[in-house]
């Protein structure tokens, strides 16, 4: 992958200038010195040379050579002659030797001549070369001075000219880094500025279509999402979903839950007296009250099953919550007013029936329809249930568990699997912490069975100050290469009080623990309460954290939190997982959810993959990780497998 640059042009053309005229400089001085130097040895050479023809012309005077003593040391003298020889047949004829001291001998210049109007008489003689004895000179040196202050000058001008010229483009380089950096709506739009400006421009306009292609994307991976598992009238989930999340449940070991279905009477009449805006108002009605009675209650499916029928699935509730939901929903419907033709008395009817593991959903649905017809035969608006006693327990009071919680968090009664989660070529991403509470019994209950009640009690931050404590000490004290990731509860993070302890734990904790880290949340929880959790994942992410998205695709909603939160990795529910190869819908939802994240860096995990055929209709789909019994059990943290 070809890498940006680390050097800015600006720097480059500078530096390269720079170079250009410091060599140009260094030239001229190199080439000065050496034309100073054989200036000054030719001066000498042609200087002596006329000394010694002097000495030629008195020694050919018969009475020259008396008189040499006399003016040829003021002579040599003024010309830095420091010894001087003259040899003859008969042996040296005259010496002279300087007072002057010389540091270094080695530096003299040494001439032999021959005279040529005296055969056989030579001048050996040693001087001082030109310049040896010269320093600086302001005056001397004063032109070359005063060049390269002005070269200098003009290399600063210049160069601070070109970075003038040269800063549009040092903007349009660093908005550059800045997007490939992934801060692309920050630099959407560039300065002014900067040069070139048609590529500044281009640059716009292709952030401009790439952010509206990202919109109209997410847009139609909406459009897909909702036209194929909600309804359009109300906004509840279709047929497809319910019977989707309902195999789902009784796929599941050791779950249980239960189906209400709600019919409106005499449909067709009131669409045909009364037309189809007030039959559809009616059903905005009856969805909305349900919608609001489900809230209380985790994992609970809305549906729209026929026109005039809804089914609503609640997950892991006993028998005895679930009747009381059933008096509350034919409550809450007889305080509407239904319009003419429906009778105000006889216009609504329930049908309730309970599910566990192993159950056909074709038999639910018409354990369910008739448990509906019954209410039916009552002449009046009532709710029935299908004759079958529930494989599972009645439950337990919101007393009993408030006491078994707070015998588990008193107690260390709180216990730690781990589940890990890997990549396609089965390398850890990290071990995922699910919580266990033992009952009366020692039997210990798994936290998609405790959860609601917790939430019931409102122990949710304690539950989480637990497990977050026992994570952190795990981390701190177990392999240095082992990754654990956390659930975390919406409801929790939305208290500043634990937020702020959260915050002091985590601070208390080493950069190198926290990268070890993770954080899942609720995908549902997670989107309903976007604003305030920003700046808590950005918290999060700061801290050196990595954040996990769980529960995508429980429901239905738009993945633009996916770049708001920035998360690391988003894990599919395991309701999608569940048959996914036979599945269709559930397929297009999957890829509906890996295309909203191929413009980001997260990376889409499959929980609850059972079997191979599972798990290779998923790595054809294009999930990057998988986490299930088909790579391996719950373990405990102690290594003991359940």
């Amino acid at each position: 992958m070809r890498k940006a640059s680390g050097m800015k042009l600006t720097n480059r053309l500078v530096a390269f200038v720079t170079l250009i005229v410091i060599c140009a400089i260094f030239v001229i001085f190199i080439g000065g010195a050496v034309s100073f130097r054989k200036l000054g040895q030719d001066y000498l050479t042609h200087y002596l040379d006329g000394v010694v023809a002097v000495i030629d012309q008195e020694l050919a005077d018969p009475q020259g050579a008396d008189s040499l003593s006399r003016w040829l040391p003021k002579l040599l003298k003024a010309s830095n002659v420091v010894e001087l020889e003259i040899a003859s047949p008969a042996g040296v004829m005259y010496a002279y030797k300087g007072l002057q001291p010389i540091n270094d001998p080695a530096v003299l210049h040494q001439g032999n001549y021959t005279l040529s109007h005296n055969p056989g008489f030579t001048v050996h003689l040693k001087s001082i070369p030109p310049y040896t004895e010269f320093t600086y000179s302001i005056g001397a040196m004063s032109s070359i001075s005063l060049a390269v202050v002005i070269i200098i000058l003009g290399l600063v001008w210049g160069m601070n000219w070109l970075r003038q010229q040269l800063y549009g483009s040092e903007l349009l380089e660093h908005r550059g880094r800045m997007i490939l950096a992934g801060k692309v709506d920050d630099n959407a739009v560039g300065d002014e500025l900067e040069w070139p400006a048609t590529a500044s421009l281009a640059l716009d306009q292709m952030i401009a279509e790439l952010k509206d292609a990202r919109q109209e994307r997410s847009r139609f991976d909406t459009f897909i999402r909702t036209h194929t598992f909600l309804d359009q009238l109300t906004g509840a989930a279709n047929r497809v979903l319910f019977d989707s999340r309902l195999q789902s449940l009784v796929q599941e070991p050791e779950t249980h839950g239960a189906v209400l279905m709600v019919r409106i009477e005499d449909w067709e009449e009131l669409l045909a007296e009364q037309g189809k805006e007030v039959a559809d108002e009616l059903i905005q009605d009856v969805g909305m009250i349900l919608s609001n009675l489900i809230q209380r209650y985790p994992d609970t499916v809305l549906a729209r099953y026929f026109d005039a029928e809804f089914a609503i699935l609640l997950p892991q509730q006993p028998a005895k919550e679930v009747k009381q939901f059933a008096n509350q929903l034919l409550k809450a419907l007889d305080r509407l007013d239904p319009p003419a033709p429906l009778q105000p008395d006889n216009w609504c009817h329930i049908g309730m029936t309970y599910c566990a593991s192993g159950d056909r959903r074709g038999r639910i649905m018409d354990a369910a329809d008739m448990a509906l017809r019954s209410a039916q035969l009552q002449g009046t608006n009532s709710w029935d249930t299908f004759q079958k006693a529930p494989q599972f327990e009645e439950g337990r009071g919101s007393v009993r568990w408030r006491s078994l919680l707070d015998q588990a968090f008193d107690g260390g009664g709180v216990l730690l699997y781990q589940q890990p989660a890997l990549t396609l070529d089965h390398q850890v991403i990290h071990r995922e912490l699910l919580a266990r509470i033992p009952d009366e019994q020692g039997k210990l209950i798994k936290a998609s069975h405790f959860l609601s009640a917790v939430t019931q009690v409102g122990y949710h931050t304690r539950m989480d100050k637990v497990v977050v404590a026992k994570t952190l000490t795990m981390l701190k004290h177990g392999p240095v290469g082992d990754a654990l990731s956390v659930n975390v509860s919406v409801e929790a993070l939305l208290e500043k009080a634990f937020v702020r302890w959260l915050r002091d734990e985590l601070l208390q904790t080493p950069r190198t623990v926290l990268n070890r880290l993770s954080f899942e949340i609720p995908e549902s929880s997670l989107v309903k309460h976007l604003d305030a959790m920003r700046p808590v994942a950005r918290m999060l992410v700061g801290l050196g954290c990595k954040l996990v998205v769980d529960q995508a695709g429980r429901t239905i909603v738009s993945t633009h939190y996916i770049k708001d939160v920035k998360a690391d990795y988003i894990k599919l529910h395991r309701g999608l997982i569940r048959g996914i190869h036979q599945r269709q819908e559930n397929q297009l939802f999957v890829r509906s959810m890996l295309g909203a994240c191929a413009n980001s860096a997260a990376q889409v995990i499959a929980v609850g993959v059972e079997n191979d055929q599972e798990w290779q209709v998923l790595k054809q789909l294009g999930v990057q990780g998988g986490q299930g019994r088909f790579f391996t059990r719950e373990m405990s943290c102690g290594s003991k497998e359940v």
